[in-house]
């Protein structure tokens, strides 16, 4: 025999909430799903309309008998990645990393459940966990595009009074100076000494640097063009001649292809972890590969360059950004010696 009745479940959160639950037939027939409120008042409206609906042989979500209940946040959230077709593949290896920290917390919540409370105690502990604000903002951003995708209306992860990012401290750069990057430099394992020389010298973002590859290399010119671009459009880098020679050496021609990585067994990750042992090992302030973007942009600035031809040089955007982000009052004007340094 039909019937419906309320059930409770208290949110991660430490919310209550009410959920009204039927059944289309008897015992053996599943239990379904008919929403879920923050009130008791409104989960009796609710289930007295289902039990309207059962009386009158309609079923109450308006579902066929056969019909999922609402769907898990983990479930909407493979159902958005698939359709976000308009993005590029690292845009996309962003969303996965970010909703690997939101799906452990919430992912077997039903959609329509996630409330803001939830939201704010998932910001609190990957605020524990020690993830910084800028981790923590792209991932509740992610959240609120699978709400989004969903038509969660409201959206409980862009309610900016229940859901507060923590207080930080922006962190001052200071790119280091010529006698620590040529330290550190020194106690590097040689294999990653090449292509931190090459960040300071071009102010390449480590990720394009780890994402190089030999189709990208214009030998005949002296130059690579850096495909991923973050800014979206590709651009020309022509380090210094010593340089790219250096960088031919890596691979023989005839195993140039096109589609090899230039950099081979060098990711972003174990280079800041190499370059954070050397800066100890050397007892130099640590920095990280994008401290040298940062080192070469303030040199250029101070070489007399134009905003607009620093910009282009290195993929920015907005000059805005290029001025008041990277220009810094460097201690040292002094270039490398990359000759010496490649020995």
């Amino acid at each position: 025999m039909a019937s419906a009745w309320i059930t409770t479940r208290t949110t991660a959160g430490g919310v209550k909430r009410y959920r009204v639950m039927y059944r289309v037939g008897g015992r053996e027939s599943a239990p379904r799903y008919a929403g879920s409120f923050a009130t008791k008042r409104e989960a009796i409206a609710r289930k007295a309309w289902a039990v309207g609906e059962l009386a009158a042989m309609r079923v109450p979500d308006g579902q066929l008998p056969n019909d999922a209940v609402a769907p898990t946040v983990a479930e909407v959230a493979a159902r958005w990645q698939a359709a976000r077709v308009d993005v590029a593949a690292g845009t996309l290896q962003t969303y996965r990393v970010a909703l690997g920290r939101v799906l452990p917390r919430l992912g077997d919540s039903a959609i329509d459940e996630v409330d803001a409370q939830e939201v704010a105690a998932l910001v609190a502990d990957l605020h524990a966990a020690g993830l910084k604000k800028q981790t923590i903002r792209k991932t509740v951003s992610v959240l609120a595009m699978v709400l989004d995708h969903a038509r969660i209306e409201p959206n409980p992860a862009r309610d900016r009074l229940t859901v507060k990012l923590p207080r930080e401290e922006r962190r001052h750069v200071e790119p280091p100076t010529a006698d620590h990057v040529e330290a550190v430099v020194r106690l590097l394992p040689r294999r990653y000494r090449l292509p931190v020389i090459v960040l300071d010298a071009t102010g390449m973002r480590v990720g394009e640097l780890e994402a190089l590859l030999w189709g990208d290399v214009d030998e005949p010119r002296s130059r690579w063009r850096i495909a991923p671009s973050k800014t979206g459009r590709p651009r020309w880098v022509a380090p210094p001649s010593l340089l790219f020679e250096t960088v031919l050496t890596l691979c023989p021609r005839d195993d140039r292809h096109a589609d090899r990585r230039v950099f081979e067994n060098v990711t972003s990750e174990r280079l800041r972890t190499a370059l954070t042992r050397a800066c100890t090992g050397a007892g130099v302030p640590a920095f990280s590969p994008h401290d040298l973007r940062h080192r070469r942009v303030s040199l250029l600035h101070l070489g007399g360059m134009p905003w607009a031809r620093i910009g282009e040089l290195v993929g920015h955007d907005d000059l805005v950004t290029t001025a008041r982000t990277y220009t810094h009052v460097v201690v040292d004007e002094r270039e490398l010696d990359y000759a010496e340094l490649l020995v």
